[in-house]
């Protein structure tokens, strides 16, 4: 199922605004909320900002009409000064959006067509830079047909549960988006429909 990622980059920060905020590396950054946003400063001097929502639009909704998202884009800037605050009036020269994949676990999943010769795996759900070398060692590992320690692993093993159908997926999604800002504002305690996620093997914590 896609999902629409959005990010800003801002101009290049100056010597005394960099200074300000103590971030002389390269580091990428992420913060721990469930609804979490990710940083890092480019090679010229600017600050790429995204993250904190995954908007699913009805139906599956996909194509370029969705990249360009002036709530989404007014949202992160809202979120970045409150980030960094000392860079109040740092304009953006970027913003774009893009689909992701996700599924039901929130995880990677993997599996075989067209008779074996082809193997697949989805889900990553934005998580797959790092990720998608393993995933393609389990592919590879599909394709040759071998039972590795790889191949063994209860994700590689089991599929995720379908999404059901509109209106029902709208419904669902809208309301898991909704549970995990409480979440963020609630101290990290989690609601009675997360919980049943959890038990019923759904989402980031099952």
């Amino acid at each position: 199922m896609p999902v629409y990622d959005y990010a800003l980059m801002s101009e290049p920060l100056t010597p005394a605004q960099r200074e300000s905020i103590g971030w002389h590396g390269r580091e990428g950054v992420s913060d721990a909320s469930r609804q979490f946003h990710y940083t890092r400063t480019t090679a010229d001097g600017r600050i790429l900002w995204g993250g904190y929502d995954a908007v699913y639009y009805w139906n599956n909704g996909f194509g370029e009409h969705l990249e360009n998202s002036p709530l989404m884009f007014g949202r992160l800037a809202e979120h970045f000064f409150q980030a960094f605050p000392q860079l109040e009036g740092l304009r953006f020269s970027h913003a774009w959006g893009g689909a992701i994949d996700t599924c039901s676990r929130f995880s990677p999943f993997w599996g075989t067509a067209h008779g074996g010769k082809t193997s697949y795996s989805m889900g990553f759900t934005g998580l797959g830079v790092g990720a998608t070398r393993f995933g393609a060692r389990v592919m590879l590992d599909m394709l040759d047909n071998k039972k590795t320690e790889r191949t063994e692993l209860e994700m590689v093993r089991t599929k995720p549960l379908p999404f059901p159908p509109e209106p029902l997926r709208s419904i669902g999604i809208n309301l898991t988006r909704w549970s995990m800002d409480q979440v963020d504002r609630n101290g990290g305690r989690e609601n009675l429909w997360l919980r049943a996620m959890n038990w019923l093997g759904l989402g980031f914590d099952s």
